[in-house]
């Protein structure tokens, strides 16, 4: 199995433990899950994002770490990673931070930096023209473009519930049309939006399981929306007119290896990563499943925080290309 689909990036780790890689297929070895003739199939490099920010290796290795816990970013061209942190002491209100990192493997220089003004920062994504999209939490919730020195240049107001902050938005993404898509959780849809903040598509989360959040929204190639809907453990796929193509639950697997899904990734095999951000059965934090939702790769470990948000970086060995669906 060979993938072809994103960039490099890295990430950062506060325990002092290796990352291990246990998979569903008994006897593979770290890092890999093993083909129909029993040789090595599959192997990622990736950049985790949570209460450890990281970039594990093909082998499990940690070999970067940025000292905070982040919610999302991205490798960047220039080999830069780009940080959506958390709220903290430090930073009341949440941060974006453009980092370089340190060939030490810890941590690097800070080479731009934006500081929320609300509640908290969600999301970072630079765009082809260098500035940044990123999406505030507060008594206002918005989407906010800023340049390369940190002035908002764009604001696009998100009609969300405003009683709890935390769970307005998440992993917002510009489209290819300019537009916003942005997964609202309490509201339970993911909604496009336009720059000016007209809402011109709506897909509603299904009413059961309970609590079907929607996290992550990735628009895909064919123009369906992929979903994460953390606490309903289901990841759905919807075609334009908002009608459920595809649909995984732990219903399709031996072991409930979703537990609080949050971020994904569709790669270009058409493949889906998926993380359990509260982690799934015997320590599984990442789940690669193909369209008929077979286990082609997982990602466990004994300890540590789960993972909030991935970037895969390479697969095989071979570093990833095309912008990342994610």
């Amino acid at each position: 199995m060979k993938h072809l689909a994103p960039e490099t990036a890295a990430g950062v780790t506060r325990c002092p433990f290796f990352a291990t890689l246990a998979m569903i297929t008994a006897g593979a070895v770290a890092g890999t899950s093993l083909g129909a003739d029993g040789t090595d199939a599959v192997t990622h490099r990736f950049l985790a994002f949570g209460g450890e920010t990281r970039i594990v290796e093909a082998d499990g290795r940690t070999s970067w770490t940025f000292p905070e816990s982040s919610r999302d970013g991205q490798m960047l061209a220039n080999g830069h990673i780009l940080l959506a942190l958390s709220k903290s002491d430090a930073r009341p209100h949440g941060a974006v931070v453009e980092v370089v990192p340190d060939p030490s493997g810890k941590s690097g220089k800070i080479v731009f930096e934006f500081a929320g003004t609300q509640s908290e920062i969600n999301t970072a994504q630079r765009l082809a023209d260098g500035r940044t999209m990123l999406s505030e939490a507060g008594p206002k919730p918005r989407i906010l473009v800023v340049d390369a020195s940190g002035m908002v240049v764009a604001e696009t107001p998100i009609r969300a519930q405003t009683d709890n902050h935390h769970m307005e938005s998440r992993m917002s993404r510009v489209l290819a049309n300019g537009n916003f898509l942005v997964p609202q959780l309490l509201d339970k849809v993911v909604r496009e939006y336009t720059p000016a903040g007209d809402v011109v598509a709506e897909f509603k989360t299904p009413d059961e399981p309970k609590d079907s959040w929607p996290f992550t929204a990735i628009r895909l190639p064919d123009g369906n929306t992929l979903v994460t809907c953390t606490h309903g453990n289901m990841v759905v796929e919807f075609d334009p007119k908002g009608a459920i193509a595809w649909k995984l639950t732990n219903a399709d697997f031996d072991k409930p290896l979703l537990n609080d899904p949050c971020g994904a990734q569709r790669l270009a095999n058409g493949n889906t990563v998926i993380c359990s951000y509260a982690i799934g059965d015997s320590g599984t934090k990442l789940v690669e499943v193909t369209r008929d939702k077979k286990v082609v790769w997982t990602f466990a470990e004994p300890t540590g925080p789960g993972i909030h948000e991935v970037q895969v970086l390479s697969t095989n060995g071979t570093a990833l290309v095309e912008t990342p669906l994610r």
